[in-house]
């Protein structure tokens, strides 16, 4: 790999916008400045007018390798995550074969050498019998240790209180959480079908999903991690009532941090009747007020990331009744596109935007020179053009499962490059073929 020079930038990093360039040796950033002067035989990319921000570190995502190749690989999803100015993600462990065990975990990495467009990173998964395992964890085997505490898939669930008070006693590194609470849920869908049957409307989701549901279970993670000082990160939360459990502290002075995705930024209810299963996911997309509400919160300091929460799945399977439509969607190549039209809309800033999708998750996740724009560090950017219109239709859609429920929608911006470690792997449009994904390294402890 030679120099690539990325001049007359708008900046945006740190909590400013500034005019810059930006040098890359290799995979690293050797200069940022004012002006730099192109060096001999150095690659140059003109972003004149347009936003170079450090790439979006996504700190959620369903890629489905192992097991459930057929809705997506690592190939595919992490090429799609990369034409999204996603340059780093971190997977979940729900799987085939679930990475619920140190050799699952070691053969995923395996799997993953030399396959991802993006950079990569694994969650390794609870259970309520394999404590043992998660305690045997050292930094850096994993991002996160994650644990379902909501109806999930196979044996995940981590239901048992006292499994629940080890987990949090004994993890080496952060504690991720999905939090819904299953009775809540159960007793919900069981009235349902008493109303419905089993053709239940998918507006009944979040009344399923319920506020209720989300809040007892977040409760009890908070309390949990204050009672054995864990580190706790919960994930896509979704309601106004849930806000108060969270400080708006910097990240920097909390031991409990929150995530909201991007879905449940831009979606409410209200959208149900329109798109159906194609937004039905766990846990669910509520009222316009619980959207505003986490905007709110995530202006406030009280959310720390912005995450996708990319699961894809088959236009099959989703087009199956309620209680057989799996939940979850593909958002990844179009997560920056949302969160710019939020910017245009003055909802967030677009300094917050940076903050929460690069600095945050390397910041909370130890991720070892990432997720900034610094001279020394991995050279992985997003280069935005705010005045570029971009639609979303089924042939420029990247994901294997080759449905969005974005399609139709013009976002105000698009994605013009993409460079992750010093390569450009996005431009123009198009994937260029290179395959630059690293294993990133966490440094973060108990």
């Amino acid at each position: 790999m030679g120099k690539l020079l990325v001049s007359n930038a708008r900046l945006v990093n740190e909590g400013e916008v500034r005019e810059a360039d930006v040098l890359i040796d290799g995979e690293r950033i050797v200069r940022i400045d004012a002006s730099i002067a192109v060096p001999e035989g150095a690659e140059v990319v003109d972003a004149a007018g347009k936003y170079l921000l450090p790439g979006m570190i996504d700190d959620q995502v369903h890629f489905r390798e192992p097991g459930m190749t057929h809705k997506g690989d690592l190939a595919t999803e992490s090429a799609a995550a990369a034409a999204g100015g996603i340059t780093s993600f971190m997977d979940m462990p729900n799987v085939n074969p679930q990475t619920t065990t140190r050799q699952a975990l070691k053969d995923k990495y395996r799997v993953a050498e030399d396959r991802c467009t993006a950079n990569y990173g694994f969650y390794f998964g609870a259970t309520n019998g394999n404590i043992e395992e998660v305690k045997a964890l050292e930094v850096g085997d994993a991002c996160g240790i994650k644990a379902f505490m909501g109806a999930s898939t196979g044996d995940m669930l981590v239901d048992d209180p006292e499994v629940l008070e080890k987990m949090f006693e004994h993890a080496p590194i952060m504690m991720v959480t999905h939090c819904e609470h299953s009775p809540t849920i159960w007793d919900n869908e069981a009235k349902a079908r008493a109303r419905f049957g089993e053709d239940v409307p998918f507006s009944e989701h979040p009344n399923i999903r319920s506020a209720a549901a989300c809040l007892a279970s977040s409760s009890l993670a908070t309390d949990l991690a204050k009672r054995h000082d864990a580190l706790l990160h919960i994930l896509h939360l979704t309601t106004a009532i849930e806000m108060d459990l969270f400080s708006k502290a910097h990240r920097s002075e909390k031991r409990i941090t929150a995530e909201v995705c991007v879905h449940h930024l831009w979606f409410d209810d209200s959208r149900y009747e329109q798109l159906g299963s194609k937004i039905k996911c766990n846990p669910a997309i509520k009222t316009a007020d619980d959207r505003l509400a986490l905007i709110t919160a995530l202006n406030e300091g009280r959310i720390d990331i912005i995450a996708t929460d990319h699961a894809p799945h088959t236009a099959s399977e989703k087009a199956a009744s309620y209680f057989k439509a799996p939940a979850g969607l593909p958002l990844v190549q179009h997560a920056l596109l949302t969160l710019f039209d939020l910017v245009a809309d003055g909802q967030i800033s677009i300094e917050l935007l940076v903050d929460r999708t690069s600095h945050a998750p390397a910041d909370l996740f130890g991720v070892t020179d990432r997720g900034y724009a610094r001279e020394g560090w991995f050279a992985d950017f997003v280069i935005v053009d705010a005045t570029a219109p971009y639609k979303v239709s089924k042939a420029n859609l990247l994901s294997k499962c080759q449905w969005s429920p974005f399609e139709g929608h013009e976002f105000s911006a698009s994605i013009d490059t993409t460079i992750v470690n010093g390569q450009v792997v996005y431009r123009d449009g198009s994937l260029t073929g290179n395959i630059a994904g690293q294993r990133m390294e966490f440094t973060r402890a108990r």
